[in-house]
């Protein structure tokens, strides 16, 4: 007679499912990340500034040899547009590509900044005074592009605002947030010993070498200061101090690990810059003394 099923003798499998080995580490955000966030805001501009010129707000002119930056209000817009545009689509594309929220992929990491905010803040006041002091020393133009910006008490405190929060955020975000590590993560790879040790311990760590975080500064630095060349109109001294101001940045973003501080750091410095401008024009209503 067979025994029933109910009183069968027969081990039961282990259902429990085995330990699932663990992905290889990923280290983010790589050069292909950075390319695709620069590209696709460099796309958006360029839609932007053809939008603009279809609507008959042609961005610059060409007048005595001078180029005059048209309809700044407009040009703002356009540039808030982009870099809103481009956070809200890293903000959902990454995550899904990193498998992590989009602010822990780029190290915003913003309770360090909270804690350290008053150190931030006044570094940044003390980067800006020096880097007027430095200024005062250096021979420029009696005016700049960026002086068409200043041509309206309503258009200097579009530009106050957008330079003090705006700007700040999207460009750490940019070179401190996704230069700054592709590059030192390109670097440690080209660097990296072609043995089975060498690629296993890439595989397994994240840790990135001191030599490419300095690579990474000077690379990234030189960008930035790039990117601010034609406001500057290609001041070689004025790029140099943009290039040295940038390395602060990238310094306080490698110390604390987050892109948060060195934005806060940032925004602090323009901030003084802009203050400056607004205790010399009696709160922007005496514009015309920029030009004297």
């Amino acid at each position: 007679m067979n025994p029933s099923p109910s009183h069968s003798t027969d081990p039961v499998p282990d259902q429990t499912p085995g330990p699932i080995p663990e992905a290889p580490l990923s280290r983010i955000p790589n050069l292909g990340h950075a390319l695709i966030f620069i590209s696709f805001a460099g796309l958006l501009l360029l839609l932007s500034q053809l939008a603009l010129i279809l609507t008959g707000h042609s961005p610059a002119s060409l007048q005595k040899g001078v180029v005059t930056l048209q309809h700044p209000k407009a040009q703002l817009a356009a540039m808030a547009a982009t870099y809103l545009a481009t956070l809200a689509a890293a903000w959902l594309f990454f995550p899904a590509l990193w498998h992590r929220r989009f602010l822990d992929g780029i190290s915003w990491h913003w309770e360090t900044a909270r804690r350290q905010a008053p150190r931030l803040i006044a570094l940044g006041l003390c980067l800006g005074g020096s880097v007027q002091i430095v200024t005062y020393f250096i021979p420029t133009p009696k005016t700049l592009p960026i002086d068409d910006f200043f041509n309206t008490q309503l258009n200097a405190w579009l530009i106050t605002l957008f330079g003090t929060v705006m700007a700040p955020v999207f460009e750490e975000i940019c070179f401190r947030g996704f230069l700054v590590p592709a590059f030192a993560i390109a670097y440690d790879w080209l660097r990296l010993p072609r043995t089975p040790e060498a690629h296993q311990r890439w595989r397994t760590t994240t840790a990135l070498t001191p030599a490419a975080f300095l690579f990474s500064a000077i690379l990234s630095s030189v960008f930035f200061a790039l990117l601010h060349a034609e406001q500057l109109a290609n001041l070689r001294p004025a790029l140099l101090v943009l290039f040295s101001v940038s390395l602060v940045l990238t310094y306080v973003r490698i110390k604390t690990d987050s892109v948060a501080c060195s934005a806060l750091v940032h925004s602090a410095y323009n901030s003084f810059v802009f203050l400056t401008v607004l205790i010399a024009t009696g709160g922007y209503r005496h514009l015309d003394r920029l030009t004297k």
